[in-house]
């Protein structure tokens, strides 16, 4: 393998490649694109990337969950050709970060795992694709499992396909096979005595970007006419200020060029090109000049949205708006009014949490903000649970202090009736806990698709309404030991069904401020569960645990046992059994209507709304 750089400012059109890799979570994007980076000598042999993995999940967060979060564009160079590759989330939750970064693209490289097959978001992510007018690769990744089962996974796309193309051109793919951990991929396998595959016509990469430049047609635009780009992505450095990325539609640009910004209903903003940037690698190199087809940064745009059409001055066409599916959960964001507020973090007032929101809506299309019934409360819609959870997470490690509530999905009056959104859900567990998640399913009025047996146990399909599906994974997580696998993706609205019942026991209400002692938590024990630990601070309306019954219960938590002078083995030591302690999303689902979720840097503490009246109940 070989590279010839051309010069990175002249790049012709019909030289460049613009693909997505998409895939279900867990099936190996982040992987490849780290292969394809090291294979195209993209980093020196010094750098440190070399030695990295999971090279483009640069958030903190993505690399603690495993899971990319952030659509994320790099380009490598290979023979003469540049490939800018689009790297998307798997997860339906960040749905908004994939239909943007498809609009840069021509064609796709779709993953799927040689042992898992066809999964929820697999579908998903190439519905997305299709309907863009996307050319499909098709790569059978990690077939060296002694579990593969590539023929039927084969079996399981080609049907996938015939679902979901839009056009006709979409069911003529090639199909590749991959082990993207060992950066290979190639066209002929044979099975080895363990039931793996071996690769036996590559040990790299170059049949897939060859592959790539052959079947994968140069970007469309003309060179003639005004310079137009749609802004797809916004970035930020202390250097330059903010980024503008984005796809050239037609014509060419120009460092120092005069723009203008075009957004429906505002007036046209005059800008001025200060600096234009192209990819090599997860560097942006700074050029003089840029032409249809490529995928560039420029910055002096300081007023500039996701969205915007930016041209040279004096042009008026805006291209369409990008089409982002809208967010179907929403949750209040409210000012924090704990007893401990300022404890942990400095970021607590109004003004400061709405300014973060405002700016986090900058780059988070899928996300929406609205006022809520007070000054101190804001309305914020997702995709997802856990698209409002990292949004959550994210500023609390950011030093904000504040409260949140329950979850709650979206309703819409479609022709006077009342709908809610539903999903597909995809539940994989082993033999033994079948009837846990068919039970839990039907508790939750799920209705059943589809149940087939897998190599590892069954893979169960449903219909649910996504307000049902609120703290499912939590639940079967815990139902089963760890052993179930779920994934979802939304398909629309459907009338509103009769709500569940009220499926949570009642919960232990501090009455007092002041710190836990062993005394007061084991009598507490008694009663149910305990949140908290020894020598931890509470205060009144604080939830410290969890009864078995139904009702509410107010009790003193923190009080000491009265002095005697008798003394028994039971005064010198109170035996406890461990706290039970929340993630985020376990937290966020437990809420009820009149609750909400203190979330601070250090601190995730559950409480009643009303904490006066709590607290005296």
């Amino acid at each position: 393998m070989y590279i010839h750089m051309l010069e990175l400012n002249a790049y012709p059109q019909s030289n460049i490649r613009n693909i997505a890799i998409i895939a279900h979570v867990d099936h190996g994007k982040t992987t490849l694109v780290d292969a394809m980076l090291k294979q195209t000598s993209t980093f020196e042999k010094h750098e440190s990337e070399m030695s990295q993995t999971t090279i483009m999940d640069s958030n903190e967060l993505e690399r603690e969950r495993g899971v990319t979060i952030l659509a994320k564009n790099t380009s490598v160079f290979w023979k003469d050709y540049k490939i800018n590759i689009l790297d998307t989330p798997g997860h339906s939750d960040f749905s908004g970060e994939v239909e943007r970064i498809l609009n840069m693209a021509d064609g796709c490289v779709l993953l799927v795992d040689s042992a898992e097959g066809v999964l929820s978001q697999t579908r998903y992510v190439l519905g997305l694709a299709l309907k863009k007018g996307l050319k499909p690769i098709v790569l059978v990744n990690k077939v060296d499992r002694k579990d593969q089962r590539t023929e039927d996974v084969i079996e399981e796309i080609n049907n996938l396909f015939l679902d979901l193309a839009i056009e006709d051109d979409q069911l003529n793919f090639p199909v590749l096979y991959g082990i993207g951990r060992d950066g290979i991929a190639g066209m002929k396998t044979e099975t080895t005595p363990e039931h793996s595959l071996k690769i036996i016509d590559s040990t790299d990469l170059t049949p897939l970007f060859q592959t790539i430049t052959d079947f994968i047609q140069a970007p469309k635009g003309t060179l003639e006419g005004n310079f137009q780009v749609q802004i797809t992505s916004l970035d930020y450095d202390s250097y330059k200020g903010r980024y503008m990325i984005g796809r050239i539609n037609r014509g060419t640009v120009n460092k120092g060029d005069q723009t203008v910004i075009l957004r429906k209903d505002v007036a046209p903003i005059p800008t001025k090109v200060e600096h234009l940037f192209t990819f090599k690698g997860l560097h942006k190199v700074e050029i003089n000049s840029a032409s249809v087809g490529d995928i560039i940064a420029l910055t002096g745009f300081s007023d500039a949205k996701i969205g915007d059409t930016l041209s040279i001055q004096g042009e008026t066409e805006i291209l369409p708006d990008l089409d982002i599916t809208p967010p179907t959960v929403q949750i209040h964001f409210i000012v924090s009014n704990s007893p401990f507020v300022g404890r942990d973090g400095k970021l607590t007032t109004s003004r400061q949490i709405q300014q973060r929101l405002a700016k986090e809506l900058e780059t988070n299309v899928g996300l929406r903000i609205t006022s809520g019934a007070s000054a101190d409360t804001f309305v914020v819609s997702g995709r997802g649970e856990l698209h409002l959870s990292i949004l959550i997470e994210t500023m609390r490690r950011e030093g904000f202090e504040f409260s949140v509530s329950r979850p709650e999905v979206i309703f819409k009056e479609i022709d006077g009736v009342m709908q809610e959104p539903w999903e597909r859900l995809t539940i994989e567990v082993p033999q033994e806990h079948i009837g846990t998640v068919t039970t839990s399913l039907g508790q939750r009025a799920g209705t059943m698709l589809a149940m087939n047996a897998t190599h590892t146990g069954t893979k169960l399909e449903f219909e649910i309404a996504t307000r049902n599906t609120l703290g499912l994974r939590g639940e079967l997580l815990t139902a089963t030991s760890g052993g179930v696998f779920m994934h979802s993706y939304p398909v629309g609205y459907k009338k509103k069904g009769n709500d569940l019942p009220k499926q949570r026991s009642g919960v232990i209400i501090s009455s007092e401020m002041d710190q836990e002692t062993s005394y007061a938590l084991a009598n507490l024990q008694e009663r149910g569960e305990t949140f908290v630990n020894p020598g931890e601070d509470v205060y009144g309306g604080m939830i410290v645990g969890r009864t078995g019954k139904k009702d509410d219960i107010v009790m003193n938590t923190s009080r000491l046992k009265k002095a005697t002078n008798v003394r028994s083995n039971a005064d010198v030591l109170v035996r406890l059994a461990p706290a039970v302690k929340f993630s985020l999303e376990q937290s966020l689902t437990f809420l009820e209507s009149d609750e909400l979720l203190e979330v601070t840097p250090n601190n995730l503490r559950l409480r009643k709304r009303d904490l006066k009246k709590a607290s005296q109940h």
